[in-house]
């Protein structure tokens, strides 16, 4: 785990310690919210394998694999961390991935280059996560994993990343990303994410410490001239797969209005969509093993696996 994410991290937590100072004076008996020292502090899991689908060292994927004969069905895992490397990287998502690696789900838990690493940003850090995507499904049989149904499991930024997998197949042309077929994706556990780029700016201005928006999404040209058209899971919608917004109720950093919105733009569209609000939860919890708020997107996993 690097030093940076606790650092960095601890600062966004500290913005909204500040936002939320006048609150608790009001509701003193409110407890307080997880840090990400509290999640970072616990014993690091490992995982069983890694494998890579690219030659940069951040193309690579660590796999989950549970005991038992098999084949297994899978998670595929996206970390968040503001699209940055310097904040936080897939280590991040190895506390879940353990647990859910408990409950016999294998994990597919992948890195990609961030903003701030070279070939990351606009396009690469899209492709990257679809080619880690690809390379599950080229090598989960041989892994002992069904491929077949895959359930989406994104934090943060990566709960963008995880749904923009499953929208990427209405890519238009003109876009550097492209577009390849529709994956195998049954439902998307979108977890206090920020998957409509455009309504969660200035969240992601407030949080992230830094405008990366351009870097994302690169800039508009004569054939995109909507940089957000490729981009941005709310301009790619409707998807077949189920797209489900998890919020904590207390989250400031993806606060809950976003995950109902983006959940009434996908039904508008005629998707299927799902909004769930953890009560009393904040950011951290979403992704700590032992919480409500974790627990309640566990099961959610379960059932679109097992259908």
């Amino acid at each position: 785990m690097k030093r940076s994410i606790i650092t960095l991290l601890a600062l966004t937590g500290l913005l909204a310690a500040c936002i939320g100072q006048s609150e608790n004076s009001v509701a003193q008996e409110e407890p307080a919210l997880m840090t990400w020292g509290d999640l970072t502090g616990r014993t690091l899991p490992t995982p069983s394998s890694t494998h890579s689908y690219g030659d940069a060292p951040a193309q690579v994927v660590d796999l989950w694999l549970p005991e038992g004969p098999g084949p297994h069905p899978v998670v595929l895992m996206i970390h968040g961390g503001c699209w940055q490397k310097a904040i936080a990287d897939r280590t991040l998502m190895n506390y879940a991935a353990a647990d859910l690696q408990q409950r016999g789900i294998a994990v597919w838990n992948i890195e990609y280059r961030g903003v701030d690493e070279a070939g990351g940003g606009y396009p690469g850090t899209f492709q990257d996560v679809r080619n880690a995507t690809l390379k599950l499904l080229e090598l989960g049989p041989s892994l002992n994993l069904n491929v077949d149904q895959i359930v989406a499991y994104g934090h943060s930024a990566g709960g963008h990343l995880a749904a923009w997998t499953a929208v990427q197949s209405r890519i238009s042309d003109g876009s550097e990303i492209g577009a390849l077929p529709e994956l195998p994706i049954e439902a998307v556990i979108i977890s206090g994410g920020l998957a409509d780029l455009e309504a969660s700016e200035p969240v992601t201005l407030e949080t992230c410490l830094a405008n990366i928006r351009t870097e994302l999404t690169g800039e508009p040209t004569e054939s995109r001239p909507n940089v957000y058209s490729d981009t941005s899971v709310s301009e790619l919608l409707p998807s077949s797969a189920m797209l489900i917004s998890v919020n904590g109720e207390r989250d400031r950093i993806a606060p809950p209005d976003l995950g109902r919105a983006l959940t009434d733009k996908i039904l508008a569209a005629g998707g299927s969509g799902q909004f769930v609000e953890s009560p009393g939860a904040g950011h951290v919890e979403l992704i700590a093993p032992g919480t409500p708020a974790f627990e309640t997107q566990a099961e959610l996993i379960e059932t679109y696996l097992r259908r």
